[in-house]
């Protein structure tokens, strides 16, 4: 894809960043330093009523939304998704991950009081995911790649689109109007005066950003509202501001925003005996949506709309090679902790039970995938040892 050319190894690196994080905010949270951990990050503001938690969650999420933004609006114009043809595929494949998983949340879940977080099953972590697809990429398809990156693209703009309708409460229409009035500036910056400079684009974004907090919508999303207004054409013969705007921010997200989110959001009291028996429906749906969810709906929707005619599968690419995609495509992590803070949000007990959930599903299809891969792969090298036969990808 476009867009990870460059950026596909810091998503390598912000896998094993996002491990790091996490190992060391249970390690934390499960110590004599638990209490300095609390203090740091709900005990100390920034300005006003925001703590540094607060502040993660809020303003540096937002760049983490602006990213997935023009990534989103990359592969639209110029990407696997600009064509119906290249679409079709992902697309497919994204919808069933996305329907499945929350069909199975709802299910377990219809009798109880959890149904708000039944987006919480339905996105899966790009960053974990690349790096288990990296350990293996000398014997995955490139195409996979492909598919993989292009399924997590519009995941991701679906679990948004959730977000902005589902946890956007007491809407001011007063500050929307200004935040829309905002974003029609940018957009005749970009197309009318061709604006190209990125400080005058991430101030007005930052004004956006405080408007879309004021006006009730959560204000996250005006990281992808910004993106909207980016111009991906230059009008000189440089870089296009959208193209400038990912090499700055990319690094930044990866490598920072993200571990730094996961470490804020991860302390989670592995020794104080929680009563999951209370919300037993709740933690079942996570990990059941997340590890047999996932895959299942991909794999279904592939196969039905492959079957349907509604699309094509890719002729270098098995089914067998889509299942293990599917299984990658179960580690969710980021967005699915992010939305449980959302879907929870006053009442830590239940975001405590929903990320161990998480944590526990992400663990099952990081060995699910790890396990399956490495048998295939034993068993063709076995195959190929006996018959003499040779390939340079054995999933393909």
């Amino acid at each position: 894809m476009r867009t990870y050319r460059k950026s596909i190894k810091i998503e390598a690196l912000t896998s094993i960043f996002l491990l790091i994080a996490t190992i060391s905010a249970l390690f934390v949270y499960n110590t004599s330093l638990k209490d300095m951990y609390d203090y740091i990050l709900n005990d100390i503001y920034i300005v006003n009523e925001f703590s540094i938690h607060m502040f993660i969650n809020e303003f540096l999420m937002s760049i983490f939304f602006l990213v997935a933004g023009l990534e989103i609006k990359a592969e639209i114009l110029h990407g696997n998704l600009s064509s119906f043809k290249k679409a079709s595929f992902p697309v497919f494949a994204s919808i069933g991950g996305v329907i499945v998983p929350a069909l199975i949340f709802i299910f377990i879940n219809r009798n109880s009081p959890f149904l708000s977080g039944f987006c919480i099953p339905i996105s899966t972590d790009i960053a974990f995911a690349v790096g288990i697809f990296i350990l293996f990429s000398n014997k995955f398809n490139p195409a996979l790649k492909v598919f993989l990156l292009s399924l997590a693209v519009v995941d991701d703009l679906i679990s948004i689109a959730f977000i902005a309708i589902l946890y956007s409460l007491d809407i001011n229409f007063t500050y929307l109007v200004i935040s829309f009035a905002i974003l029609i500036t940018l957009i005749i910056a970009n197309k009318l005066f061709k604006v190209e400079s990125i400080i005058y684009y991430l101030i007005s974004g930052l004004c956006l950003w405080y408007f879309v907090h004021l006006s009730g919508v959560h204000s996250t999303i005006s990281g992808i509202i910004l993106a909207i207004a980016i111009p991906s054409k230059s009008y000189t013969c440089r870089k296009s501001t959208l193209d400038r705007l990912q090499c700055l921010l990319v690094p930044i997200n990866s490598l920072f925003i993200i571990p730094l989110f996961a470490f804020a959001n991860t302390g989670i009291e592995l020794t104080y005996n929680i009563d999951i028996s209370s919300a037993k429906p709740l933690y079942i749906g996570i990990i059941l949506g997340l590890s047999v969810g996932k895959p299942l709906g991909i794999m279904l929707f592939c196969y039905l709309g492959n079957l349907l005619k509604f699309t094509e599968k890719p002729k270098n690419i098995s089914w067998l090679a889509i299942f293990f995609v599917s299984l990658i495509a179960g580690i969710g992590f980021t967005m699915s902790i992010f939305v449980s803070e959302l879907a929870f949000v006053h009442n830590l007990t239940l975001i405590n039970i929903a990320k161990m959930a998480i944590l526990i599903s992400a663990s099952i299809s990081i060995a699910a995938s790890f396990i399956t891969i490495s048998i295939y792969i034993y068993v063709c090298k076995l195959k190929n040892k006996t018959t003499n036969l040779t390939s340079k990808y054995l999933i393909s």
